[in-house]
């Protein structure tokens, strides 16, 4: 029995990796982060690569920079179904949260490993279950 790979594909095309860094940097102006802590976020580019992303100039984005702007995707996502108001679900990444022990969000998401945004989904995902 062949096994059964569980890669994501080798390719994306690069309109929609163009689409995925629009969208994380759209996100990223309405939860007001600055370009430091997105880039950790992306998994710390370089920062002429970073910028280039920023600008709309994306050549191939490395699939870690793709899973990582799908976990902030899904966060924005499930904050917007959550909070009726905008401004609060746009405003939960920069406030305390005993979930965190007490740092913010951000601060999770910020530590630098793709699993600290992993965790922020799960706990986003899990507050928005009765609404799914």
């Amino acid at each position: 029995m062949a096994a059964v790979s569980q890669r994501a594909p080798d390719f994306v095309p690069a309109d929609r990796q163009g689409l995925a860094l629009e969208g994380f940097f759209q996100i990223m102006a309405r939860w007001n982060i600055g370009n430091s802590d997105a880039r950790r976020i992306l998994g710390n580019p370089a920062e002429r690569t970073f910028f280039q992303w920023k600008s709309g100039k994306a050549a191939r984005v490395p699939e870690d920079t793709l899973r990582r702007i799908g976990y902030v995707a899904g966060i924005w996502k499930a904050l917007q179904i959550v909070y009726s108001d905008a401004g609060l679900a746009d405003t939960w990444v920069t406030r305390p949260n005993k979930a965190f022990g007490g740092q913010t969000p951000l601060a999770r998401m910020v530590a630098g490993d793709v699993t600290d945004l992993a965790a922020v989904r799960a706990y986003v995902d899990a507050a928005r279950a009765p609404w799914s």
